[in-house]
């Protein structure tokens, strides 16, 4: 089935205790599992006033069981047609289903506040996000093979698959439901049937910005309608399937749908202007930051030193642009390296510690002529004495080198 995720399995393990603390909430499984840290990197002045930085890694908690395992039940939609279209995930021919006379409110609600954390699919690079967790009934918790957290703009898959693995088609259904089409980047959410007040923006957008970052939200007050537009496409895939006839602060039940493209002229100038923007900052993380700074003209005095330190001791020699640039890559390519390697033997060295390592690494240091790496490796190196060669045994001349073949 191309639309479906693959559901969990329903097997119960014993040990799970859905009333304990989601941090120590664990499977005979989840050992397997090494916790992730966070990093965060905060630049001090100290008493000398000299700039610091200060990088604090703290841990991941496991993902906790959203429902009970034992209860968890994977039940095919109701028969409202002849022929069940697996690809759709839907039912075709006889009687048309109303979706307005089926209001089926959610059975549960994923709340990312308790909900997230590392799972397995945490040591796998390119994981898919789990459709039961958006949805707040996987069973499965830290041994859940999907990701249990919010996407991020680092999170991207290719145009034809969403951020839960499904398959993508060339057109939306009729309805405007389903996975969606690959044909255009769909960031905005149609949302229906909201219950009308004074403060129905606020509500709205206190609800949907727990999903993401909102770009822009319009809401038609007298049709009880509102248009969310996400930042990242991930994160309008999750909360739609996150808010699928869930309820804001009534007892409405939302009609979620993929929303159509919008025909104003000013829509389209924006949405072309954000894919430059976000072109341009893919090319600012992929390049180092003094290549960027001087493209962009913020580091006047960069050609200054390009020109002293780029005649590598010969006077009047001026290495070229790509001889430079080809430099400046390397280092930056072997400092992160070398960061992303003391992180990996720091994950594995540390037993639970959650706190601040309290890393204090001079700002000088890190714009050195070694690199971080090369700084560690020195500091455990240590210098052996050589062992003395014997002295050579005096004794009748040989023919050595010659060009006989009898020698």
């Amino acid at each position: 089935m191309a639309e479906v995720q693959t559901p969990p399995p329903t097997t119960a393990p014993a040990t799970i205790d859905l009333t304990s603390d989601p941090a120590t909430t664990s499977t005979s499984t989840s050992t397997a599992v090494v916790p992730l840290v966070t990093e965060t990197t905060v630049t001090e002045t100290n008493a000398e006033g000299k700039k610091i930085k200060k990088i604090i890694r703290r841990k991941r908690r496991p993902a906790r069981p959203q429902v009970d395992p034992a209860t968890f039940k994977t039940e095919a939609p109701a028969a409202t047609g002849t022929i069940f279209n697996i690809w759709y995930n839907k039912w075709s021919g006889g009687d048309r289903e109303d979706k307005y006379l089926s209001k089926t409110a959610a059975p549960s609600r994923c709340v990312i506040a308790t909900d997230s954390g590392y799972t397995k699919a945490d040591k796998t690079p390119g994981s898919y996000f789990c459709l039961f967790f958006a949805r707040g009934i996987c069973p499965k918790g830290v041994d859940c093979e999907y990701l249990h957290r919010l996407p991020t703009v680092t999170d991207i898959y290719p145009s034809n698959i969403d951020c839960f693995g499904r398959d993508k088609f060339s057109d939306y259904r009729d309805d405007m439901g389903g996975v969606g089409s690959f044909q255009r980047q769909n960031r905005t959410l149609y949302i229906g049937r909201v219950h009308v007040t004074d403060d129905i923006e606020e509500i709205v957008a206190r609800h949907f910005q727990e999903w993401g970052q909102v770009e822009r939200t319009r809401v038609l007050t007298a049709r009880g309608v509102a248009f969310v537009t996400y930042m990242n496409e991930a994160n309008s895939q999750f909360a739609k399937e996150a808010m699928a006839h869930q309820s804001l602060d009534h007892n409405e039940i939302l009609n979620v749908r993929w929303a159509t493209v919008d025909p104003n002229p000013a829509a389209a100038k924006r949405e072309a202007h954000r894919i430059e923007e976000q072109a341009a900052e893919a090319i600012r993380k992929a390049l180092p930051a003094s290549y960027i700074a001087e493209i962009e003209g913020r580091d006047p005095e960069q050609k200054k030193r390009r020109k002293i330190e780029g005649g590598f001791g010969l006077d009047g020699y001026e290495a070229p642009d790509d001889v430079w640039h080809a430099k400046e890559k390397a280092d930056w390519e072997d400092e992160k390296e070398g960061r992303a390697r003391q992180d990996q033997l720091m994950i594995e060295a540390d037993d639970g510690y959650d706190g601040d390592y309290g890393a204090l690494i001079p700002a000088q240091q890190q714009n050195g002529i070694l690199s971080s790496a090369t700084l560690a490796a020195l500091k455990g190196y240590t210098a052996t004495s050589t062992a003395k060669r014997p002295a050579p045994v005096t004794g009748p001349l040989v023919g050595y080198g010659s060009d006989d073949d009898s020698d």
